[in-house]
């Protein structure tokens, strides 16, 4: 696997990272209140401290003298050119950077705070021994001064011309993809199709069946309200709708539209109506009341409010099957970016987003870069400014660079049920009054997650398994967040796992797991072709009951800016 491909495991978005999306990650790399605890704790245990520093210092005269048997990780790719082990300063300079870390990591050890606030200082500490790595100072990165010498210096003048670009304009990142390869409709997003209905909120589009019979139950799959809806549609041969219809499904997906300020008030409840009106009009063309709702990261968690929301209102017949993909609906400790939420952090956020009418997605690609910053700033740092380089060019970098905005609406509604874990509780969330009560979708679900997720970390997606009220099959992919869904079946290293059993412990059901080889879209089909009804022949023209194809997939909101 490349660095990129690695990368973009990390690079998709996760609802609890909307609390400080809008003020921004800054605050992240800030001394607060988990660093004070932490040097109070080291200050109350004083011989601990000094004899950790002191043999820090014992290391350091080690590393001086050329006696260390200090190492980085064999895995880490900042220090894996030659010229860092045969220049003795660039060597004795790793040693000393290593260690350093090491150190650290012990006292935070010793320092033995709470969940929340050893992930926050773990993180600050991680970061900013990311930042002060050798490896990101031009020349003295042995890369970097081969190519400037190769180049007479005009790397790194490409370089800051590189830097300058980026830092011109949000999200101020290094940029991670050349755009210039890819065009949406013409190598991404081309599976056939029609926009078959349009809402002020959503375009909904029919796929067109690419056999001649299909399953009488339709598809209606709800995307992330982050990005495009294209993560679903991707390229030729990597696009799992252009593998559901070429196996007999009929699908339907909403796109959906890039809010301005004027939609600010567009909430949950507004998303929920759309998804039931997309149900209302893909029953209309195929003539069967009932759909296979599916949804991804936050439009899994919108389809979950909907199927509940139907639930309560007594209508979750319309739902023959229910699909949640690398979603989290308990935020029970869920990764680093939980360790940050509080009330106060999320009624700043709120306030933030409501004047502004909207959270500008590019602000929550920044915060989505800087939690790994190893692999998402300063892996590009080098290439970038360092090396003067082009970034790669990389279909799922380039859906990720694709932003969207989301109402402020929506992102007070999502920040309040991540913040008070509300969907995890009976009744706590309420639509239109109407309580949400997970454990009455009570038909069969299919839940995936990502083992290598950071994301929406897998054990979290498992606790939808006890959260819903049917038969589960839990499915874990051994890849990342987003690299989890565009799994294709050509890929030669995908694999997964199964469990027919479900304890509480995930890490129990881990233990008990299988593995097979392959990709897990073929094991998917086959679970929704059981419950997608009998075959019918597949019909010869687009829309119908009264909808008419509108025009061309992938529509008109997706080019929206």
């Amino acid at each position: 696997m490349t660095r990129a491909e690695e990368a973009v495991q990390l690079a998709a978005p996760l609802d609890t990272l909307l609390i400080e999306a809008a003020p921004g990650p800054a605050q992240r790399f800030l001394p607060d209140a988990s660093t004070a605890k932490f040097l109070g704790r080291l200050a109350s245990r004083p011989r601990t401290s000094a004899r950790t520093l002191g043999t820090l210092a014992a290391e350091y005269g080690r590393i001086v003298t050329g006696r260390s048997s200090t190492k980085p990780h064999p895995k880490d790719r900042r220090f894996t050119d030659s010229g860092w082990k045969t220049n003795p300063f660039l060597q004795r300079l790793v040693q000393a950077y290593v260690a350093t870390g090491k150190t650290a990591e012990e006292l935070i050890d010793a320092a033995d705070l709470d969940w929340r606030d050893d992930t926050r200082v773990r993180f600050l500490t991680s970061n900013l021994m990311d930042a002060i790595a050798p490896s990101n100072v031009p020349l003295v990165n042995p890369i970097s001064a081969r190519v400037a010498v190769d180049y007479g210096g005009l790397s790194l003048a490409q370089g800051v011309v590189n830097f300058v670009t980026d830092m011109r304009s949000a999200p101020r990142i290094p940029k991670m993809v050349d755009g210039s390869k890819f065009t949406v409709g013409e190598n991404l997003a081309v599976t056939p199709g029609s926009v078959v209905y349009r809402s002020e909120v959503f375009e909904l589009i029919q796929y067109t069946p690419q056999t001649e019979q299909v399953r009488t139950v339709p598809m209606v799959l709800v995307p992330p309200t982050i990005n495009k809806y294209y993560s679903a549609d991707l390229a030729p041969g990597r696009s799992v709708i252009e593998y559901l219809v070429q196996n007999g499904l009929q699908v339907f997906a909403l796109s959906w539209r890039n809010p301005q300020a004027k939609y600010k008030d567009w909430g949950l409840p507004t998303y929920v109506q759309a998804v039931l009106d997309a149900m209302d009009a893909a029953e209309r063309i195929t003539g069967c009341g009932r759909a296979l709702m599916a949804g991804a990261c936050s439009g899994g968690s919108i389809a979950s409010v909907t199927a509940a929301y139907l639930a309560a209102t007594g209508k979750l017949d319309r739902v023959a099957a229910f699909s949640l993909l690398v979603t989290v609906i308990d935020n029970t400790k869920a990764g680093e970016p939980a360790a940050f939420a509080n009330r106060p952090a999320a009624e700043v956020a709120k306030a933030m987003s409501r004047r502004k009418g909207y959270l500008d997605g590019a602000k929550l690609a920044e915060g989505f870069a800087w939690l790994r910053p190893n692999d998402l700033i300063w892996g590009y740092w080098i290439n970038n400014y360092l090396c003067g380089n082009k970034p790669p060019a990389f279909d799922i970098l380039y859906w990720n660079s694709d932003t969207t905005r989301m109402a402020a609406q929506l992102h007070a509604d999502f920040i309040d049920i991540g913040v008070d874990n509300a969907l995890a509780q009976p009744g706590g969330v309420k639509v239109n009054d109407v309580p949400i009560d997970l454990s009455t979708i009570d038909v069969d679900s299919y839940v995936l997650a990502g083992i290598s997720d950071h994301i929406t970390p897998w054990q979290n997606c498992y606790r939808s398994v006890h959260l819903l009220g049917g038969e589960t099959e839990f499915v874990l992919s051994r890849s990342g967040h987003i690299a989890a869904l565009v799994n294709p079946p050509s890929n030669p290293k995908a694999k997964f796992q199964l469990n027919p059993k479900n304890p509480v412990d995930p890490q129990e059901w881990l233990a008990g797991a299988t593995t097979e080889e392959g990709s897990w879209w073929p094991h998917w089909v086959e679970w929704l072709a059981a419950r997608g009804g009998p075959e019918r022949p597949a019909p010869r023209a687009l829309g119908g009951g009264g909808l008419e194809p509108l025009c061309d997939a992938p529509g008109t909101y997706v080019f929206e800016k």
